[in-house]
């Protein structure tokens, strides 16, 4: 049994273990299955997060995201999860679904502690279970020792991945104690919540622990090679000056002395205005066998139905440039398409007369990297045939700061969770039915696979040609 809170007709059960402790001599091995107890065990607070380095507070966005304030505390000890049910009794059998929600921050930071990703609101909006969970990130998650520590090692590239498989397994074999359906399991996510779930459609040991997938722009059409993540443990173990057998060595430090290089190694990614790239899962051929989207969607997971978005200006939240005038612009475009930059640029110009050269120039930057490969993702997904692919794009702009971001990366959090309280959205009435509808299409699809629902016009499924998506925007 477990100990939660009451809040508002709502039980929350925070940081119940799904996996054994990660720490010392089981660091970047599989998740080992929870020991059962006997009794009653608390669950009134949060557990750890995975070790990471803490947002960078100088750019306004990292406030509006909060990635700064996980209540928690940091450690290694952090396959736990949450859970937010309407059932006030632990032996309820109403079978609501079942929505698990992957928090963003790339495979390198954020946990499902974030006051963002609270699922309160959503549970009692679509009278439905939320789950949100934390797994091993970074180099913790994804550090391939394949090639350094022997067939004991053979899976560590992997290991973050393989956590989320040991959570969605605890789900099927316990939500249904806290009225949650195990047959109508939902896995969604934005940014790297949408990647983790597309890697997760690639994964045998995930096939039946789900059966709806929503990515939120993070489309992943393919993962890390072999090659390029021995190389970046060969460049971590060299930078610990570490000797032979670097496994047994890498168990015995202390975590903090492993975060430092890990960030160090980071921070060069960075320093290329880039998200970390250096720890990523890994294609090692077993736990995961091949590209999530590439070359086509896979079919191991060809039965579950996804829903595929993007926003508008995505790319607005890693420009800092506010002041870029028309000639900025058309510099930018040059600098994308050469020669016919002039004429991209007109096109963009001619679509949106009133949106600054900086939100264009993030609306370019979008086309050509998020928004590209989720069309893709939608399109191998529809042409596979045996379940639908639902795509939706959000238009509405985000009101922080005046609105200079234009709609930004994580704009639709809020709304797909019915939280419009945070710093990319905040109470309107607008908000209010802008999440009401986000949040209703989501829950719809949670319960059957089809988002289509009342307070939404009819969303047609994506097919290749007509591409048909819904758009969220501004006006009633």
């Amino acid at each position: 049994r477990l100990r939660g809170l009451m809040s508002g007709g709502i039980a929350v059960f925070k940081g119940v273990h799904y996996g054994a402790d990660t720490a010392g001599t089981n660091r970047f091995m599989p998740p080992a299955p929870v020991a059962r107890w006997a009794g009653v065990r608390d669950a009134t607070a949060y557990g750890n997060y995975a070790p990471q380095l803490p947002a960078d507070r100088r750019r306004a966005y990292a406030d509006l995201i909060m990635y700064d304030l996980q209540p928690g505390g940091m450690g290694e000890d952090c396959l736990v999860m949450n859970i937010w049910t309407p059932s006030a009794s632990p032996s309820s059998s109403a079978k609501r679904p079942v929505m698990v929600h992957l928090h963003g921050g790339g495979y390198y930071a954020g946990s499902g502690n974030s006051p963002q990703f609270d699922g309160e609101m959503l549970a009692r909006f679509g009278d439905a279970v939320v789950v949100t969970l934390n797994h091993r990130l970074g180099s913790f998650g994804f550090l391939d020792l394949s090639e350094l520590g022997g067939s004991d090692a053979a899976r560590s590239g992997t290991v973050g991945m393989l956590d989320i498989v040991a959570a969605l397994g605890w789900i099927q074999q316990n939500i249904a104690a806290f009225g949650g359906d195990p047959q109508r399991v939902l896995v969604f996510g934005q940014s790297g919540g949408g990647l983790k779930t597309s890697v997760l459609m690639a994964m045998p040991s995930a096939r039946g622990l789900f059966h709806r997938a929503g990515v939120m722009s993070g489309s992943a059409l393919r993962v890390t090679t072999q090659d390029a993540s021995r190389q970046a443990a060969s460049e971590f173990v060299a930078a610990l000056g570490l000797g032979k057998d670097p496994l047994r060595q890498l168990q015995a430090l202390p975590m903090q002395t492993l975060l430092a290089v890990q960030v160090t190694m980071e921070n060069a990614d960075r320093a290329k205005g880039e998200a970390p790239r250096a720890f990523s899962p890994v294609l090692d051929g077993s736990a995961i066998a091949r590209h999530p989207f590439d070359p086509d969607a896979p079919a191991l997971s060809a039965e579950v139905p996804m829903i595929v978005s993007t926003v508008l200006d995505e790319r607005a939240y890693r420009m800092v440039n506010f002041d870029l005038d028309e000639a900025g612009l058309l510099k930018f475009a040059q600098a994308r398409v050469g020669a016919d930059g002039r004429q991209l640029v007109a096109m963009y110009r001619d679509e949106d007369p009133a949106a600054s050269p900086y939100v264009l120039q993030a609306r370019i930057d979008t086309d050509m990297t998020f928004r590209r490969t989720a069309h893709v993702q939608a399109a191998r997904k529809a042409a596979a045939g045996a379940a639908p692919a639902y795509s939706y794009l959000w238009k509405i702009p985000s009101p922080a700061y005046g609105g200079r971001y234009g709609a930004p990366h994580g704009t639709d959090i809020g709304p797909s969770l019915h939280d419009i309280r945070h710093g990319l959205n905040g109470p309107s009435a607008e908000s209010v039915r802008l999440a009401d509808q986000l949040a209703g299409a989501w829950v719809a699809f949670a319960a059957s696979g089809d988002p289509n629902n009342a307070r939404t016009p009819r969303w047609a499924a994506y097919t290749p040609g007509p591409r048909g998506t819904l758009v969220f925007e501004g006006g009633s």
